[in-house]
């Protein structure tokens, strides 16, 4: 049977993916960031997941406003890295997990999401800027991923309470999946900031410190904000932090945080948050 072994929590700034490039890891500017995603990469090295389920939102490169899916599955073997104005970023395409992927379709429709699934698309920051910060390609991917698209750009949104649940019905789909797998859930997104109106600029670490620290003990909560909530607390793209909750849908009540790391140099807050299940006998 899979099992799902922990989560990563993390934000999906496109300059993380600068940062990592042009290797400024030395950088007084940037080393906070890096170190804050070691322990992670390390965690990641030492369990060796098979796949990363992961969580993230397409920036209109992929899908357009004409149509932009709720949610949207990929199940294919293979997905080309996004070029978003200045060419594809120098990393393999992401290798994804095709059975397992359309098991999952099959399990989340029966659950009644309608969810859209695509093939061979390619993938932008939303995905693959924080993943080379902890499972970085050497020469290739270490595992396999699973992308799912979730909208927070155009309204209606899915609510803060249906990105939960739907990560409740991927932990179901995954540990319902017959091979033995180790799977890690990945939800990207925020945390507190703002790109355009009257408070552009915007960030309010209070709030962000504490949805680090709601998300472990009391995702609930969380659950039952609304998008005005969000928005109001973390600025109008502080909604993308729906898919940390969807992160934290797939994993158990039982799962505990094992590491955190906020900073913030510029416009958007960065932060990692690493949760790992319980050892099972």
């Amino acid at each position: 049977m899979a099992k799902i072994i922990g989560g990563i929590g993390t934000s999906h700034v496109p300059t993380i993916a600068m940062a990592y490039d042009r290797d400024k890891r030395s950088d007084p500017d940037w080393a906070p960031l890096f170190e804050g995603y070691e322990p992670v990469a390390k965690w990641m090295a030492g369990r060796k997941p098979d796949v990363l389920v992961f969580f993230y939102n397409d920036h209109a490169t992929t899908f357009l406003f004409d149509h932009y899916p709720t949610f949207a599955l990929g199940v294919s073997d293979q997905y080309p890295i996004a070029d978003e104005g200045l060419g594809p970023r120098p990393v393999p395409p992401l290798r994804g997990h095709a059975p397992l992927a359309r098991h999952m379709a099959v399990s989340l429709v029966n659950e009644e999401f309608d969810i859209s699934v695509f093939q061979d698309l390619p993938i932008d920051h939303g995905c693959h800027s924080p993943l080379t910060m902890f499972w970085p390609p050497a020469p290739d991917w270490p595992g396999r991923i699973v992308p799912i698209e979730v909208n927070v750009l155009q309204h209606p949104l899915p609510t803060p309470q249906r990105c939960y649940k739907l990560g409740q019905a991927v932990r179901r789909a995954v540990e319902s999946w017959p091979e033995d797998l180790k799977v890690v859930v990945v939800g990207t997104g925020g945390l507190s900031h703002q790109l355009n109106g009257e408070r552009a600029g915007f960030n309010n670490p209070r709030w962000d410190l504490e949805f680090l620290d709601l998300i472990e003990r009391d995702p609930g909560k969380l659950a039952a904000m609304r998008h005005a909530d969000y928005i109001r607390l973390g600025g109008t793209e502080g909604a993308e932090e729906i898919m940390w909750l969807a992160m934290r849908g797939a994993l158990s009540d039982r799962v505990k945080k094992i590491h955190q790391n906020y900073y913030l140099p510029m416009t958007s807050a960065m932060a990692v948050a690493l949760f790992e299940e319980p050892a099972i006998a």
